[in-house]
């Protein structure tokens, strides 16, 4: 089929859907209605989409882990622990990476081989292995709304067991689960497969049953520009909604700077509403996560536990309606359930604290201001690419650059925007590549890295870029030279 923003028919999602299901032998128990009656019986406290709209219609910041391992017992455990110990108020379940790359045989491999080693020698949970009756004891075991989460360029079967297992809420997207992941799946295809992910969704929607969908906000987690961020989150939105999603999370990786993240995490949702309500899907209900810092991690605990009070700090200050929690064990690899529980409790103290607080400030509405017009810039241009259709508008917009992920391992990706921070620690555009941006905001870019040169007494170079990726991990939010 032609790529094109349109909602998938009955016969194309049901002709595809005969293949979909066939993938893996779990497939064969997805039934459609008895999934809908499964869901319609979970009482309200397990359903993420009316959490959100609770918080957000009280300003309220939830908080939320990432966690996944091979086996149900100790994945209920872990779950458990981080609801009671931990106070999540909401639940992940992360998918392993042989799943997210279709490769159920090693998958299975890996559930037999932690039954023999009784631990889990895989890196999350394998959600389609364990299929539908496996992921209802996860769902019922716990009194917590719980989100998939995984990475996953063709996430068609995993959606289908997920959805019918009694998840209610669903990460990635197209874009966002493709160029920062994978090398050389085609954006194309990668699109499309999302598209049927997102119609099921809407069929889910159809049937009463609003499932929450979350593009995947920070992309490579590395000194990623706002207005790419935001670009990538609002086509996202905009592909899901054409397909019946009415329930979206967009999401925001924190960069460091106050201002500015709290400012993006504003615009974010002030621009995501204004796209979909100019595009005819007003009716969405639109929330926002940040995501605690994405980059590398002071080694020692205490700076690692600042790390994450500055990343609620932010969330609580925007008032995001949910914020993903990392822990102190972040530069050592995955964290006990333990660490995993303390980083919780840190976000949870610092939001309680600062949650009736709010910044608000002439240079946050610069910020704003600055944000949203770069935003504009590219998506428009994303339409104007697509003649008005955005799933082409999107392929070319990254073929002629206009959409730039920085540091993305994909070959579709051009890799020619440089971010760097300014003298403040905002991100700007050290070398803005081919996005579509105005003379005026590329002279503000400009100024911006001239005024830091000028401060740190040496040329604008390649070596700020460097600088400043590993400045948190070394205690520094902007890349200063010794």
């Amino acid at each position: 089929m032609e790529l094109e923003n349109k909602k998938l028919s009955n016969d194309d999602f049901s002709r595809i859907r005969q293949e979909v299901l066939q993938q893996w032998p779990t497939g064969k128990d997805v039934d459609l209605e008895e999934s809908f009656a499964y869901h319609k019986k979970l009482p309200e406290h397990k359903i993420f989409s009316k959490k959100l709209i609770k918080a957000k219609l009280a300003g309220t910041t939830l908080i939320q882990p990432r966690a996944g391992v091979a086996l149900i017992p100790e994945h209920i455990k872990l779950l458990t622990y981080l609801q009671d110990k931990g106070e999540a108020d909401l639940l992940p379940t992360t998918i392993d990476s042989y799943t997210r790359q279709n490769r159920f045989q090693k998958a299975e491999e890996g559930i037999q081989e932690s039954i023999k080693q009784s631990k889990s020698m895989l890196n999350g949970f394998p959600a389609v292995n364990h299929g539908v009756s496996g992921c209802r004891q996860i769902i019922d075991a716990l009194d917590t709304p719980v989100q998939v989460r995984h990475g996953t360029p063709d996430a068609r079967l995993l959606t289908e067991i997920a959805y019918a297992g009694g998840f209610t809420s669903y990460e990635g997207g197209g874009i966002s689960y493709n160029i920062p992941y994978a090398k050389n799946a085609d954006l194309e295809k990668t699109i499309r497969d999302w598209q049927y992910a997102d119609r099921l969704t809407g069929i889910y929607e159809e049937a009463g049953i609003s499932i929450n969908r979350e593009p995947f906000g920070p992309l490579t987690g590395t000194l990623v520009p706002p207005c790419i961020s935001h670009a990538v989150a609002i086509i996202e939105s905009l592909l899901a909604a054409e397909q019946g999603v009415r329930n979206i999370t967009v999401g925001y990786g924190q960069c460091g700077n106050l201002l500015q993240d709290v400012a993006a995490l504003q615009t974010l949702q002030t621009l995501t509403d204004e796209y979909l309500r100019i595009r005819g899907h007003g009716d969405v209900n639109v929330t926002t996560v940040l995501h605690q810092w994405m980059g590398g991690f002071p080694q020692d605990e205490a700076k690692a536990f600042a790390v994450i009070s500055w990343g609620s700090t932010v969330a609580a200050l925007a008032h995001a309606t949910k914020v993903i929690v990392k822990t102190p064990h972040e530069a050592i690899g995955v964290p006990t359930m333990e660490a995993n529980a303390q980083g919780l409790r840190c976000t949870k103290q610092i939001i309680t604290m600062l949650g009736e607080q709010t910044v608000d400030t002439n240079s946050l509405m610069d910020e704003k201001v600055i944000i949203s017009s770069e935003t504009r810039c590219i998506v428009d241009k994303v339409f104007e690419l697509g003649g008005g259709d955005l799933a082409k508008g999107a392929v070319r917009a990254f073929q002629a650059g206009v959409l730039d992920v920085p540091f993305a391992p994909s070959r579709f990706n051009a890799g020619k925007v440089l971010p760097a921070r300014d003298n403040e620690g905002a991100i700007r555009l050290f070398d803005p590549g081919a996005l579509p941006l105005t003379s005026e905001l590329l002279e503000f870019h400009r100024n911006k890295i001239a005024a830091r040169a000028k401060f740190e007494k040496r040329d604008a170079s390649f070596q700020m870029v460097i600088d400043d990726v590993y400045a948190i991990s070394k205690g520094r939010l902007v890349g200063r030279p010794n």
